[in-house]
């Protein structure tokens, strides 16, 4: 997917790849190399190990450090707070990438550009780029479903390390990468030297084919894992003990009614507001609607008070992480509803690609009505979408591209002396090839 020369968004280049394959190596030499961007650089330090500080300053990039906890878990509020930082200063870079750990799938990660309207607006997602250990690959590629996820994800494979196997075996997984994900540009390197010209400023966030995945995968992440409705918070407060983290961060939101419905309507606005700079709460305090809220727990217990009437508690983490319980003059009290969102890694054999091909002009609001009420029923089942589309009466290609049911389309360049034609292409669990090509071609004008 191409945009055009004038896109005012920065673009992003996602850098991931399993533990040890050289994720940091190619970090290193793109800070180090002479290629004429400006970059800035977000480091999950999480089980990684960081970047040089003096290699940093030496290269005069901007690096921000994310050491609490793995950006994929959820669409960490503090990733969306470090970009939105980042956009403040935007005379002092013209390129964003983000380092992940290695056990990180790259899926959450994209949601980020999708989910809020000031960052879709101000950054673009240019590649996912996974760096392949090829001498170790083979021990992890069929048990840990984060080498899948990865791959399956990637706009840009690199098969490092290639120097340390035989042609033969590289070859063989050269073939296995491309059966799992035929639509990524692979590139075996050494010590991950490759043009740098193809990994950043690749064009746009291309798709990926993802043949095993898990269940957790599939589902919208969140930054928070679970949400609790409370009929009325008056009188309730809540108690956190100890964690896995030094800090837990909750958020209270005004319910119309305590009901699974009513909850699952918040769930935008609730991954908006965790992206705000959360309030620091002590032992005693309220937590304010609408505002999120940071708690140190302590060796004793920290008790914070719920704003009244029918309320959703938004907890980062699930409750019996910090022995959390809410609390009410006659003893522990329980949410009439409570939703979890925390991943679940299983494979999934079910998923499957749909590419769809068709010359012809589409009619915009046939294809607006389908798609929306598309990705609406069946986008947790959605991994990536992405076309480039012609519409009738518009000069320019049209170019869409989603994640799960957050999508992003605009105009691009001119059709100029092109054949007008329209590509499509679905990835996910269970998809109707039949079912889609024929609500598809319903859209021909």
């Amino acid at each position: 997917m191409q945009h055009e020369p004038d896109d005012p968004r920065v673009p992003v280049t996602v850098l991931t790849g399993f533990l040890g394959a050289g994720k940091t190596t190619l970090l290193n030499r793109i800070l180090t190399e002479q290629h004429g961007r400006r970059i800035a650089v977000i480091e999950n330090e999480f089980g990684e190990v960081g970047v040089d500080h003096e290699l940093v300053v030496a290269a005069d990039e901007e690096v921000f450090e994310m050491n609490n906890g793995c950006i994929c878990c959820t669409v960490r509020g503090d990733l969306i707070r470090i970009l939105g930082s980042l956009m403040r200063r935007r005379g002092r870079f013209d390129h964003v990438l983000i380092e992940t750990t290695g056990l990180a799938d790259p899926g959450p990660v994209a949601q980020t550009f999708f989910v809020d309207d000031e960052l879709a607006a101000a950054l673009r997602l240019d590649a996912i780029v996974t760096v392949v250990d090829a001498h170790h690959v083979w021990r992890h590629i069929d048990t840990a479903p984060e080498v899948t996820e990865q791959i399956a994800f990637a706009d840009v494979v690199l098969l490092n390390k290639a120097d340390l196997v035989a042609p033969g075996d590289l070859a063989r997984l050269e073939s296995r990468v491309r059966a799992m994900n035929h639509l990524a540009r692979v590139h075996t390197t050494e010590r991950a030297e490759v043009d740098l010209d193809h990994v950043l400023g690749v064009g746009g966030f291309s798709l990926a084919r993802a043949l095993t995945v898990d269940p957790g995968f599939l589902s919208p992440r969140y930054p928070f894992e679970w949400v609790g409705a409370f009929s009325d918070g008056d009188g309730l407060v809540a108690r956190l003990a100890e964690g896995p983290d030094p800090t837990v961060d909750l958020l209270a939101l005004p319910l119309a009614a305590a009901t699974d419905e009513a909850l699952r309507d918040l769930l935008r606005e609730a991954t908006l507001r965790f992206g705000d700079e959360p309030l620091a709460l002590s032992d005693g305090d309220a937590l304010r609607p609408g505002r999120t809220a940071r708690v140190a727990p302590a060796a004793r217990p920290v008790v914070v008070r719920m704003p009244s009437g029918p309320v959703a508690l938004f907890v980062q983490h699930r409750p019996e992480e910090f022995a959390m319980e809410v609390v009410g003059a006659d003893g522990p009290v329980s949410p009439v509803v409570a939703v979890e969102f925390a991943p679940d890694h299983e494979h999934d054999e079910e998923v499957s690609s749909v590419g769809i091909q068709a010359p012809g002009d589409l009619d915009p609001d046939r294809l607006n009505a389908w798609l929306g009420g598309l990705l609406a029923e069946r986008g947790a089942d959605i991994f990536r979408s992405k076309g480039v589309l012609s519409l009738s009466g518009e000069p320019r290609r049209y170019v869409f591209q989603g994640v799960h049911m957050l999508f992003d389309g605009r105009p691009d360049r001119p059709w100029a002396g092109e054949e007008r034609a329209n590509t499509l292409v679905f990835i996910g669990r269970g998809l109707d090839r039949a079912e889609l090509e024929a609500g598809f071609r319903a859209c021909l004008a």
